[in-house]
């Protein structure tokens, strides 16, 4: 047996900050050497954080990371430990995305990226190039006061492996490993039996299993030991790194680390036999002659041994079960962790949110309230980092602490019912309900005074004064009604969030959280600077058919019981008056149902698929219950108002990224803002396959045969696709 004991991490980085950052890869080094690991893997870019993006175009970064590095080094922190530490690195004009492997205060090898992730969230070509260099190792000159510190000149600089005396390791750096023809695989037939792969990998919902298969994927059938670091929080963007670092023996998970925690450092650590690796790989025969004429791979000599014999008191790591959380949960804890770091590194002492007894702000207050059992739960664990954190923005005295997450909500969240002359009590009712359960300082506000002065100051100024539709007004005078109360509350939510604190003795200002929803963003069914003009908003990458089915579960998980009639509720806006005989209803407004929106909007983004496209595939997914020309006349009008409204995109509060199909404009979903609303070509099309296709005749018959109705009636796979919540990865 070679036995031999390794530890990944899951660090809780901030891009930029760099006391922060090294404070965390040294106690993830501390914590290895105490579990007696000898390699110790981090996450991708660690020392600098991930999401630099263009300050890695910066020369004081690249600097910044080299002093880190030094400091780790020339200190006893690798001392007897393999490291793999991230950072990017300059060599001649071009600027890499680096593992740097280290041995006993020496640079080994610096491994640099081959294949970088550059769609989706990801930008890294805008800052990194590619090593394309793939049949030898080059010689790096190592910057004069590291090379000094070091008594080191230059180290291998490539794509290559570590031989040690016992085994072979190599480095497969996070976008490396999903790419059509993985490192790993020619890696394996040279006989490396650990692979390090340094991820910055962000939480999207029910997204880890694709990732964790691919691990599994990659020792299944070829053998190895696959080590997977992450970072894990928000480090400074829209983004939450879900951590989950584990480690995989020959396809079997063997540890697991948590997918959402508010730790900065937790480690994962394996006691692994090479000779499984060895055994597996010697009894596949298509493997022994692939290995037999493979290309080989330039590899860096360390006369080290990194294995021990068999010693029956080091127990062996066995497979474990792989831990999912459902997408209720993710929406729970991923969103909650994300405000946890925002809030407390933000400088903020708290959030507000206007709360108005729907379905979407219902969902933010309930993922505070979340964040607050968080928080008291990591401090009962023992947690000094939340601890102090909680201590300092709850603003508390004498050696307290939160122990109990409603008292400690009722510090740092406020929440405020904005009402109006349209507001009904039921909803007014539903706020205060659920403040109540959550904890927040809760504030009842009419808003008509402001609109009645406003609407007073237009009549001043022009003579005339708007009507509601119901009461004859125009569709303008309407829209401009609903307008006024939307952006009053927006001033409003601002107004009360700086100056609250200072009302009640406390330092420092709260946080607006915004509450408009994934559907919503991409029809545009918002006003813009109203309320979904915040600080940040949770939940602005989410759908509206997965929240309802969070509160669902938080009204029983999170022990907020008012959630349930929240969520039968339908959804309205309650900007118009309430009639007898009208009611202000969200799908009716919009002319589509959420369901529709969410189908819309995976053919639009993830299915890249224009008007004509989307035309077509929905003839295939409804073409047995609706006629082409009604399916034409949905899609059209679906476009037609995703146009008008893009440029509300421009402008969308930062929010969590959870959901394939958003259509934030700041960086995943980027597309011009001024579009011809009539779409004359498209439509024009459309309208020509409407016509071939016998417009007022259902085109699809139901399929009589079952085993076509099992393969989803003939659909297509994007037909099909445009329906499941997990596309798109």
């Amino acid at each position: 047996m070679r036995l031999l004991k390794v530890a990944t991490c899951n660090l809780n980085q901030w891009a930029m900050d760099f006391d922060c950052n090294l404070k965390n890869v040294k106690e993830s080094i501390s914590r290895a050497k105490a579990a007696g690991a000898v390699i110790r893997l981090g996450p991708e870019l660690e020392i600098t954080g991930y999401g630099c993006e263009d300050h890695f175009l910066e020369l004081d970064t690249i600097n910044h990371a080299w002093d880190c590095l030094k400091e780790l080094l020339i200190g006893d922190w690798t001392d007897g430990i393999f490291c793999s530490f991230g950072m990017p690195v300059l060599k001649g004009a071009e600027r890499y995305n680096c593992q740097v492997l280290c041995l006993n205060r020496k640079i080994v090898m610096i491994r640099p990226k081959m294949w970088l992730a550059n769609d989706g969230n990801y930008r890294e070509l805008r800052w990194f190039t590619a090593w394309k260099q793939k049949e030898h190792l080059e010689d790096f000159l190592l910057p004069s006061d590291i090379s000094e510190a070091l008594s080191q000149t230059t180290v291998p600089f490539g794509y290559g492996y570590i031989q040690f005396l016992d085994t072979a390791v190599a480095a497969e750096v996070c976008e490396e490993l999903f790419s059509p023809m993985p490192p790993h695989t020619e890696l394996a037939l040279n006989g490396v039996e650990v692979f390090l792969n340094a991820s910055g990998s962000h939480h999207q919902l029910r997204k880890l299993d694709i990732r964790l298969r691919a691990f599994i994927g990659a020792t299944h059938t070829r053998g190895g030991i696959y080590m997977y670091s992450n970072h894990q929080g928000c480090d400074g963007g829209r983004l939450y790194y879900d951590g989950c670092s584990c480690i995989v023996v020959n396809g079997d998970v063997v540890a697991q680390g948590s997918q959402f925690s508010l730790n900065d450092v937790e480690l994962v650590v394996a006691q692994v036999d090479l000779d499984a690796v060895a055994s597996l790989r010697g009894s596949i025969s298509s493997f022994q002659e692939q290995a037999s004429c493979k290309p080989k791979v330039a590899s860096v000599a360390v006369p080290y041994k990194l294995c021990e014999s068999f010693k029956l008191q080091k127990l062996l790591s066995s497979p474990l079960e792989i831990q999912y959380h459902s997408p209720e949960e993710e929406i729970a804890f991923g969103p909650g962790c994300w405000l946890w770091d925002y809030l407390r590194r933000s400088g903020a002492s708290g959030f507000l949110l206007p709360l108005s007894g729907g379905a979407d702000s219902s969902s933010v207050a309930a993922i505070v309230g979340c964040m607050c059992q968080l928080v008291v739960k990591a401090i009962s664990d023992g947690d000094e980092q939340v601890k102090a954190d909680a201590v300092r923005i709850g603003n508390y005295t004498d050696g307290q602490f939160p122990t109990d997450g409603k008292e400690f909500a009722g510090r740092i969240f406020y929440t405020v019912f904005m009402g109006s002359e349209n507001s009904s009590d039921a909803t007014r009712t539903r706020a205060k309900v659920l403040a109540e359960e959550i904890g927040s300082w809760h504030l009842d506000v009419s808003i008509d005074g402001v609109v009645s002065a406003l609407l007073s100051l237009f009549q001043t100024l022009t003579g005339k004064r708007p009507r509601y539709k119901v009461d004859g007004g125009s569709n303008i005078e309407n829209l401009g009604l609903q307008n006024i109360q939307a952006r009053i509350r927006m001033v409003l939510a601002f107004m009360l969030a700086s100056l609250l604190p200072w009302v009640h003795s406390k330092p420092g200002f709260f946080l607006v959280l915004g509450s408009s929803n994934v559907d919503e963003g991409l029809r545009g069914y918002l006003t813009k600077y109203d309320c979904s003009s915040a600080d940040i908003n949770p939940i602005g990458s989410i759908s509206k058919q997965d929240l309802r089915r969070f509160l669902k579960w938080a009204a029983i998980h999170l022990g907020f019981s008012s959630l349930a009639e929240i969520e039968a509720a339908p959804p309205t806006a309650e900007l118009e008056p309430i009639r007898s005989n009208y009611s202000q209803l969200d799908e009716v407004d919009m002319g589509m149902t959420y369901e529709e929106l969410s189908v819309y909007g995976r053919l639009r983004k993830i299915f890249r698929c224009g008007p004509v496209s989307m035309f077509k595939n929905l003839c295939y997914k409804w073409g047995t219950k609706l006629t082409p020309a009604e399916i034409s006349e949905k899609v059209k009008y679906f476009f037609k108002y995703y146009s008008i409204n893009r440029h509300k995109m421009t402008v969308l509060t930062p929010s969590y990224h959870a959901e394939s199909y958003s259509p934030e404009d700041n960086r995943f979903d980027l597309r011009q803002f001024l579009y011809n609303a009539k779409w004359p070509y498209q439509f024009r099309k459309i309208d020509e396959l409407v016509e071939q296709l016998d417009a007022d005749n259902v085109a699809i018959t139901k399929p009589s045969n079952v085993e076509t109705t099992k393969s989803a009636g003939g659909m297509g796979v994007v037909a099909a696709g445009s329906g499941n919540p997990s596309a798109g990865f």
